[in-house]
């Protein structure tokens, strides 16, 4: 069922849909954002393939080692998003990329795969109940019910981050860490930026822009990590309602 997909090179990378945001029609500022953190990706092993028309249907994934994640492990791929939306569910895409990336971590003589999930599946974190039909296995938790899967080759298993264990920091202010994978983040960022500004709310937005940043985050992080008072949040992205929530803490 290999029919069909297409994957992201530094070639044509700047011309593809990013299947991610398909849904907009409009122009979109992270787009272009999207791109060049893609472009330097790629020449790391980054891989994002999607199928080669407009649906929201791709797999994004990295060596572990140069994976934006407070993860470590030796040999591994980490599996950042794995969508499949709307009218092309049902079809075996998923299932198709998600052998795809086996294969290809096989074929690369990898020791596994693994991802970001949680004792219960929350908002964009891939679908976890799908991965554990191909083997995927919890090998780490964190104090507050996310969790480590992964799919071993051969035994050997990765690891969160010691940093991320509690995640817990040491600033009582709103901080909000993120990075530029996801297209939404940056307009998300403009919008939780602007509420602040007006509403006098101390706030710490921190760009993650380095390898070396992301490995030494305080919180799992899948684009996004958000704290209030010292402890952690969530991965999702904020609207201004959640926002008021959390700030009523």
């Amino acid at each position: 069922m290999d029919t069909g997909f297409i994957n992201l090179t530094t070639e044509n990378v700047f011309d593809e849909h990013l299947c991610c945001i398909i849904r907009s029609k409009k122009a979109h500022p992270g787009i272009d954002a999207k791109r060049q953190w893609l472009s330097d990706r790629l020449k790391e092993g980054h891989v994002f393939r999607k199928l080669n028309e407009k649906g929201t249907v791709f797999i994004e994934y990295a060596p572990l080692e140069t994976a934006w994640v407070p993860v470590t492990g030796d040999n591994y791929f980490y599996l950042y998003c794995l969508w499949v939306t709307g009218s092309h569910k049902g079809k075996g895409y998923g299932n198709s990329l998600m052998e795809y990336c086996i294969n290809d971590a096989k074929e690369k003589g990898k020791s596994g795969i693994c991802m970001l999930g949680a004792k219960k599946q929350k908002a964009w974190l891939s679908d976890q109940a799908f991965v554990k039909k191909y083997g995927f296995e919890v090998v780490d938790t964190t104090d507050n019910g996310y969790e480590l899967l992964a799919l071993s080759f051969d035994g050997t298993t990765p690891k969160f981050g010691q940093n991320v264990k509690k995640q817990e920091i040491g600033r009582e202010e709103l901080t909000i860490y993120y990075d530029m994978q996801c297209p939404f983040i940056l307009q998300n960022i403009e919008v939780i930026k602007q509420y602040c500004e007006m509403h006098d709310v101390s706030a710490s937005l921190i760009q993650v822009d380095t390898l070396q940043k992301a490995k030494e985050l305080p919180c799992v992080f899948n684009n996004y990590g958000v704290f209030y008072q010292g402890n952690f949040e969530t991965v999702n992205l904020l609207d201004v309602n959640y926002l008021k929530r959390i700030l009523k803490k």
